[in-house]
């Protein structure tokens, strides 16, 4: 072999190895971020409660027969009534109990569409919403139901209403906190706080005295429940659910 192609053949393998050195390196990183971010949000207390592929840690509402929950394209997705091949109407619930957290995720809905984000609900209920306040999910615009402020988006089912909520379009995200430390309850929506309030405290127990929830014996008052996402029938998208521990 003449020594100039020699020495050209050397050079090219140095660079190729370089090159196959450098994408094997770039490949490392990029499969750490995950647990980079995984390990991030431990330290934070923080825990995600939807991995985007499986409905692991969630469940039917006491372990009911049917639904139609189920993950599609990095959601939590249900269809509309008409749609589905089961017509049975089942929440959707964490497997594990909580107290005080920060809980945080997005949702999308359809027209005329109704959902909900039920927290701190004990199945001793045949109904997650008996037990468990409502961080109300609701087309505000298209709803055909009656607009009472206490049951828009936001607020919390038909005890408070949020306070100026900007609420995205149909068929595009909206961001949620709910912030639940002792007794105090918080709403977020879109990165403000629309609502405060304290259960059991005399303005939440006048509330509760003259809502649909006057005959629901010790409603909201459980100090430790699932978290729930309702069925209503209607078509919503849920994703990013994280979970915050506090104190």
């Amino acid at each position: 072999m003449p020594e100039k192609f020699f020495n050209q053949t050397q050079n090219l393998m140095k660079t190729l190895t370089i090159v196959l050195s450098c994408l094997i390196l770039a490949s490392c990183s990029q499969k750490k971020k995950p647990n980079e971010n995984n390990s991030e949000m431990e330290s934070n207390n923080v825990i995600s409660l939807f991995d985007g592929n499986t409905l692991d840690g969630w469940r039917n509402y006491r372990s009911q027969s049917g639904g139609s929950w189920a993950v599609a394209d990095g959601t939590i997705h249900l269809p509309a009534f008409d749609n589905r091949q089961n017509k049975d109407l089942v929440d959707l619930i964490t497997t594990e109990k909580y107290d005080n957290f920060e809980l945080s995720l997005e949702f999308k809905i359809d027209n005329q569409s109704n959902s909900g984000i039920i927290y701190l609900c004990s199945e001793e209920f045949d109904h997650s919403y008996a037990s468990g306040p409502e961080y109300q999910v609701l087309d505000d615009v298209g709803y055909p139901g009656e607009k009472i402020p206490s049951r828009l988006t936001s607020s919390l089912y038909d005890l408070y209403a949020p306070d100026s909520a900007s609420v995205t379009p149909v068929g595009e995200w909206n961001s949620v906190k709910i912030i639940v430390n002792n007794d105090t309850i918080e709403h977020w929506l879109n990165g403000k706080k629309v609502l405060s309030c304290v259960r059991g405290s005399a303005d939440w127990n006048s509330r509760v005295a003259n809502s649909k929830w006057k005959d629901f014996s010790g409603f909201g008052l459980t100090k430790v429940g699932h978290i729930a996402l309702q069925d209503h029938g209607n078509e919503v998208w849920y994703r990013n659910i994280n979970i915050k521990k506090l104190n």
